[in-house]
């Protein structure tokens, strides 16, 4: 049986999403030590999006393939469904599954998604973030001009090559399809000078939305122009000029899929090498 969850983290005592060697805390390595407790089987996850150390996820996706016999257990009652229950007590309190599901057995977290959705929190007010939101919220040392920074997040929005904006990886293309980049004003009474940026696309590289992210904010600031930003896009490899914005501001908020009968074409155009 291939089983969907859906799940949510704060990514700041994680060393990002993915297992590792040695005794290093990841979020896939907790829950698949939980399930594979529950399932009495060991239980290997695949993920929407290897999220970075401290970035966080309100609703991250992955699936599995478990033996449909390992539900044949007294508090499961072959119901995929039952172990969000079981998860709630295993799981430590930053990381939690929401809900479990049988899925199509050709659903593939990873290379069936059509878009995957961020949000980046970030505050340039000099007293830094709210004490209870500082574990998501991100401090910019200067102040921005909102104006700039969404001119240059529209310079960057469509089907483009970021390898400017990627850490590279051997054989991977960095071309990807920005389908939304926008910036918001969220300040508060409480919260002032504070923003978020929300950006949608295909897929992401290794480090891409931060990069993004930072590039805006420096245009914002007025260190940079906007023919700064166009001709980032005209590279071959990362620019050591564009800056990361720091992890803590960024959360993945969503991973949309197509319909199950849609699902077998999906991947095959995620698995095709893109180009321009």
């Amino acid at each position: 049986m291939r089983i969907r969850l859906d799940i949510a983290y704060d990514g700041t005592d994680f060393h990002g999403w993915a297992r590792q060697k040695g005794d290093v805390r990841t979020v896939q390595a907790t829950i698949e030590d939980a399930l594979t407790l529950v399932l009495r089987t060991p239980i290997t996850l695949t993920v929407a999006g290897r999220t970075d150390a401290g970035v966080h996820a309100s609703r991250q996706v992955a699936h599995a393939d478990i033996p449909a016999e390992s539900l044949d257990q007294r508090s499961l009652g072959g119901d995929p469904a039952q172990l969000e229950r079981r998860l709630a007590k295993l799981l430590p309190e930053d990381v939690r599954v929401f809900a479990v599901r049988e899925a199509h057995p050709l659903f593939d977290a990873r290379f069936a998604a059509l878009t995957r959705s961020y949000t980046y929190r970030v505050t340039t007010n000099p007293a830094g973030a709210l004490p209870t939101r500082s574990r998501d919220t991100a401090v910019w040392g200067k102040p921005i001009e909102l104006d700039r920074a969404q001119a240059a997040a529209d310079i960057l929005v469509g089907l483009k090559d970021f390898a400017a904006f990627c850490k590279p990886r051997e054989h991977a293309t960095t071309i990807r399809d920005v389908q939304a980049f926008t910036w918001h004003d969220v300040s508060t009474a409480h919260e002032l000078s504070l923003y978020e940026a929300r950006i949608t696309a295909d897929a992401f590289c290794w480090n891409m939305v931060r990069a993004l992210t930072a590039a805006c904010l420096t245009v914002g600031e007025g260190s940079r122009d906007l023919d700064w930003v166009t001709g980032l896009l005209g590279k071959d490899a990362r620019d050591p000029e564009v800056r990361l914005a720091p992890a803590k501001g960024l959360t993945l908020t969503d991973v949309s899929y197509p319909r199950d009968e849609d699902l077998a074409a999906r991947v095959d155009i995620t698995r095709d090498r893109r180009t321009l």
